[in-house]
């Protein structure tokens, strides 16, 4: 194996035991995460690795008793322009790029004093992290990383024969690579580079996101999206598909895809995706507030002063759907709750925080999936949601506004009574988390019947109102929930006949988008039974 001597300055040949390895000469180190780097660094120079470094990662290095070259000193040329320019320089480049078998490439080296780079490891000013913190545009601007995502590109590139690392996790493979062969073999350098060059991707397209965010960009010419892998999922929403959970890298919202999980199975790609339209159905309230899901439908949403009551209310919706189904809190999950909650059989719960004691309690039945986020989220920028269609990508706004209260009017002869009108409002929201056509029922702050997700919408009302129905039969009841209750439609009744079906099962209100060309027959047909009905102005489709 003909490989690059660093003594001489020349090719030589070595013997190692994996054919493609290449032996490492020198190494260039300049990290921001510097987490392992001082171990890793004392390892290299066991292998006689010479390291090159800049900055403060220069600084630690020698801190710890390491010997290490400025790049300055090694390329004759300070740092200008407070760091701006440092490591963009021949010396540097020219030592990455070098192809160690191309006699033209060698005799350029020569010719310009360049020495051979053989490892890169490099991980990125932290924009992310300072555009969270809330920093100021101009600081912003400064941690926008140039000469790093230059070196590991060049590295990544060359790496037929030199060793780009931009992850700590990566310092233990290369470092049994040099035990085990003397040198880094070809698989593991083209792993590395693909890491490499999906770092810059990422970290290309948060800055990308930023600047659309400053410049207000509704439509960006181009647009890009990143992630970086947390956890492999057993299979998608079936066993024959793979799937994976990955984490937006410019997002540090909590719910579902950061929690933190105290027990139960692993996660599965349905679980996931119904436990995240849980917690972000919750997070519309302020009171406390508990949502039961399945397959990304709520079967019973409910506010109550007390949160134990809240799931009392949302449970009584549709028992019979809530099995096996998914419960989020938007307060801390307490012994009480818990204990209610295993007296049945659910998926996952997720939860802002938990007692000590409910935690204790939920260990007996070991298998749920408990999941607690932190803290609830709270709309600080506006986010893109994601659809992919073949050969595309459907790309909307975040639906965060449930209506606009200069719109909110009401239609009929009679005005809505306050308690009606907070349920009306309580179930609007409700709506917009509900898959169209939607209709739901409401009363006392809970939800006591949901149609979710029919081809027409009088089919919603009458399915909603059918649960309903024998929601109160298993409790032993007499009348339907529904009555006395209010509805909520996601859009507009395009005929009077779903309003209808909503007053035969007994409500007394209705809120609705407004807007279709039939507006006044359906308002008419409220006002003959004595419906009061409110126009919102705004529609909430959810497909």
């Amino acid at each position: 194996m003909v490989l690059w001597d660093k003594e001489s300055n020349k090719m030589s040949k070595a013997t190692i035991n994996d054919p493609s390895a290449i032996k490492i000469t020198r190494a260039l180190i300049s990290v921001s995460n510097k987490d392992g780097i001082e171990d890793f660094a004392r390892k290299l120079q066991k292998h006689g690795i010479e390291i090159l470094s800049t900055g403060g990662t220069a600084k630690m290095l020698k801190d710890a008793g390491i010997d290490v070259t400025e790049v300055s000193e090694h390329t004759k040329s300070p740092e200008i322009m407070e760091g701006r320019v440092k490591t963009l320089h021949p010396k540097i480049h020219g030592g990455i790029l070098a192809k160690r078998d191309n006699s033209d490439h060698i005799k350029a080296m020569e010719d310009n004093d360049i020495q051979a780079i053989d490892m890169v490891v490099i991980n990125l000013y932290p924009f992310v992290e300072t555009v969270h913190n809330g920093a100021e545009f101009a600081e912003c601007i400064e941690n926008i990383d140039i000469g790093g995502p230059a070196m590991i590109r060049a590295a990544a590139k060359n790496h037929d024969f030199v060793t780009v690392i931009t992850d700590p996790q990566d310092y233990v493979r290369v470092l049994d690579d040099l035990d085990n062969n003397g040198g880094v073999t070809k698989k593991l350098r083209r792993t590395l580079a693909f890491t490499a060059f999906s770092l810059t991707a990422t970290y290309d397209s948060s800055v990308a996101g930023w600047f659309a965010e400053q410049t207000e960009e509704e439509s960006p010419r181009r647009i890009s999206f990143s992630g970086t892998l947390k956890q492999k999922l057993r299979y998608g929403e079936n066993p024959h598909q793979n799937a994976a959970l990955y984490l937006v890298d410019d997002s540090l919202r909590p719910g579902a895809a950061r929690a933190t999980q105290i027990q139960g199975k692993e996660l599965s790609y349905n679980n996931l995706n119904d436990t995240d339209a849980a917690f972000e159905l919750v997070n519309e309230f302020e009171e406390p507030t508990i949502a039961i899901i399945k397959h990304a439908n709520p079967c019973g949403v409910a506010i109550d002063d007390n949160i134990l009551s809240a799931y009392r209310k949302a449970l009584m919706c549709d028992q019979t759907s809530a099995f096996g189904g998914i419960i989020a809190l938007n307060r801390t999950l307490t012994a009480d709750v818990a204990s209610a909650i295993i007296t049945r059989f659910v998926e996952v719960i997720i939860a802002p925080s938990i007692d000590a004691e409910a935690i204790e309690i939920l260990k007996k039945k070991d298998k749920i999936r408990v999941l607690t986020t932190g803290e609830m989220p709270k709309e600080s920028k506006k986010r893109r949601m994601v659809t992919c269609i073949a050969g595309g990508l459907l790309v909307q706004d975040h639906d965060t506004v449930l209506f606009d209260k200069e719109s909110l009017v009401t239609v009929t002869d009679r005005e809505p009574t306050k308690k009606e009108m907070d349920d009306l409002l309580f179930a609007f929201c409700v709506s917009k988390h509900v898959k169209s056509n939607a209709i739901v029922y409401a009363k006392d702050g809970a939800t006591v019947g949901i149609g979710a997700g029919q081809m027409s919408r009088i089919d919603s009302s009458r399915i909603a109102a059918w649960k309903a129905e024998e929601a109160a039969k298993n409790a032993g009841w007499d009348q339907a929930l529904t009555a006395g209750s209010v509805v909520a439609s996601d859009a507009f009744f395009p005929f009077a006949d779903g309003l209808i079906a909503a007053a035969d099962a007994g409500v007394t209100a209705v809120i609705q988008p407004g807007g279709s060309i039939r507006d006044q027959e359906v308002i008419d047909a409220a006002n003959e039974r004595g419906l009061a009905m409110v126009f919102t102005g705004m529609r909430h489709f959810k497909h």
